[in-house]
């Protein structure tokens, strides 16, 4: 009832798009902190606008990345060198982690005026999962992720979490590698083979097949399902309670 193999013992779960509405309030945090700079960008170089995609680019450059990486990623795309600054960089400094923290306090206000939507569909399965005795873990690049699941009330469903602070802590490679999604499993005393990944963000898919896991989960949020099995997904749904389903 599960669409897990038999040798899975625990389950790892990418948090933002796959158990919280939230990666819509990253991608247009996101836009608003990447059009604001690049606004600057234009008037202090006099290289044309061209505005950040909330789709296109998200997709491609910083879904599923820890914040720094994301937005080296995209600079990195437009051509542009910033300094890497400091990690108190007020957010409108011109530095890699002054546009970060413009993003992430971008997030937080959303957060703190909206609060957090779960997916139930997915919290049925963490919990049908729980239920079955398999142990679960979130692996979240966002160093907000303690913050959110509390805000969601679905803290208390999880042994272990994996997100952005440890893996600064522990210096963790950001997905596409593996390192974090390895790091889950060891949490929770398994191996690759006995845990699978369930990930929306392409950048997840490839850490989770980079990783030997036993299977990996897409979670379609946003048209693609082909993307997703492109880059490694074993098998794609629209909604974690579609591996409820009998077959």
């Amino acid at each position: 009832m599960l669409g897990l193999p038999d040798e899975v013992r625990g389950c790892l779960f990418d948090m933002d798009g796959v158990l919280t509405r939230t990666a819509t309030v990253h991608a247009a945090a996101w836009k608003r902190a990447f059009d604001e700079f690049l606004h600057t960008w234009s008037e202090r170089t006099g290289t044309p606008f061209t505005p950040f995609d909330e789709v296109a680019d998200y997709d491609r450059y910083v879904d599923g990345k820890k914040r720094l990486d994301g937005t080296r990623s995209f600079l990195d795309a437009r051509g542009i060198d910033l300094p890497e600054g400091e990690p108190g960089d007020p957010p409108g400094a011109l530095t890699v982690n002054g546009v970060s923290n413009h993003k992430n306090a971008l997030v937080q206000k959303v957060l703190d005026e909206k609060g957090v939507d779960v997916y139930e569909g997915s919290v049925r399965y963490v919990r049908a999962a729980r239920d079955a005795g398999l142990l679960t873990a979130v692996v979240s690049s966002s160093a907000n992720t303690e913050r959110v699941l509390a805000a969601a009330g679905i803290g208390d469903l999880f042994e272990a979490r994996v997100d952005g602070e440890v893996a600064r802590r522990r210096r963790l490679a950001g997905k596409p590698a593996p390192d974090m999604y390895l790091a889950g499993a060891e949490a929770l005393g398994l191996t690759p083979a006995q845990a699978a990944v369930f990930e929306d963000a392409l950048a997840g898919v490839e850490a989770g097949r980079a990783g030997g896991f036993a299977m990996v989960v897409g979670v379609d949020r946003a048209g693609q399902a082909a993307a997703l099995r492109d880059h490694g997904a074993d098998t794609v749904v629209t909604d974690l309670a579609d591996l409820l389903k009998p077959t």
